[in-house]
């Protein structure tokens, strides 16, 4: 198992780092479905009537409908000195309107510094970050803080969260690589989103799944180690859910659990079985600009060694206490 995640992480780094060497040629009028892109975000901006999609790689895509594209655009603007370095690998990026301002929450990745070796894996300096724009198609570009989150620390996916005490939270995962039972965990954020303020708390962990699976090294079933994507929202009738992905043995898998507080503090229930079908997973939830709400997730499938993901949207139902998946959307 180690080899194969370890595999994994390469794979999605390397075409990103080729990519990052070539010049950007935009691309205009792009279905969905020849978009190969991972971890997807979708920002669905009343003020501008656009859509706007993010992910690994840190581009950008826009559409109007939602059924053409036009991208990739770059839209950052990081600090070459900074820890990140001048040239970060930029993982499951994210799009947040608040209070007037958005917000790029992202994972970046420095390979040129390591901090750790664990079971010979050698760890590289990564966290969750945020970075500030005017507007939804940036430039997004660093606030005050230098580090969100703890440098001795690989972490990733972070997300956003205003709880019931009505402050801002960066939810995000402690890596499997170093702790070896990834980890979600919260953090509080400074009120302009600018930092981080104490510690952060771990919410569950992956062994607390009941569908992840994979084999140690007598090969006995467990749970599987990887905890990725979290994404947090509230049914209609007010219970607090979160999506998020780990495997099942080597298929990309996605579940769900829920809050029995209603509070991010939990404690977390996880639910039985996966929310998606297999090979679908790293999700988030938002309403189209029509009023449908939608999850963007992508798919993911092993050719010849490679790792192809493509963005695609699935219908939700939340006027319950637990979210359903109807099915495959198509604009």
């Amino acid at each position: 198992m180690k080899k194969s995640f370890t595999l994994l992480y390469f794979l999605l780094i390397f075409p990103i780092a080729l990519f990052a060497q070539r010049p950007n040629v935009v691309r205009k009028n792009v279905p969905m479905d020849s978009i190969q892109l991972s971890d997807p975000f979708i920002l669905a901006d009343a003020k501008t009537a656009m859509y706007y999609m993010t992910g690994t790689g840190g581009m950008m895509w826009k559409s109007k409908d939602m059924k053409l594209w036009d991208g990739p655009f770059q839209v950052t603007k990081t600090d070459p000195q900074s820890w990140m370095g001048p040239r970060p690998a930029i993982w499951a990026a994210e799009l947040h309107e608040y209070k007037g301002k958005y917000y790029y929450f992202a994972t970046f990745t420095n390979h040129d510094i390591k901090i750790d070796t664990v079971k010979g894996n050698v760890i590289e300096r990564r966290a969750s970050h945020v970075l500030i724009s005017d507007n939804p198609d940036g430039p997004y570009v660093p606030m005050k803080d230098p580090m969100y989150l703890p440098a001795n620390r690989p972490t990733l996916d972070g997300t956003f969260w205003i709880d019931k005490d009505g402050k801002p939270y960066l939810i995000y995962c402690g890596e499997w690589l170093q702790n070896w039972n990834g980890t979600v965990e919260k953090i509080e954020l400074k009120p302009d989103l600018s930092g981080t303020i104490g510690v952060g708390k771990v919410l569950f962990r992956a062994s607390d799944s009941p569908w992840s699976r994979e084999k140690d090294a007598n090969g006995k079933d467990k749970p599987n180690k990887v905890t990725d994507g979290p994404y947090v929202f509230r049914t209609k009738t007010g219970k607090l859910g979160m999506i998020w992905t780990s495997w099942v043995y080597d298929v990309y898998t996605q579940g769900v659990a829920y809050s029995t507080s209603g509070t991010l503090d939990g404690p977390w229930v996880q639910e039985k079985d996966p929310i998606t079908p297999p090979n679908f997973g790293h999700g988030m939830i938002f309403t189209s600009l029509d009023g449908k709400l939608l999850m963007a997730l992508h798919s993911h499938q092993n050719i010849n060694g490679r790792y192809k993901r493509i963005p695609h949207l699935f219908e939700l139902d939340d006027s319950g206490d637990k979210l359903v998946v109807r099915g495959p959307y198509k604009p």
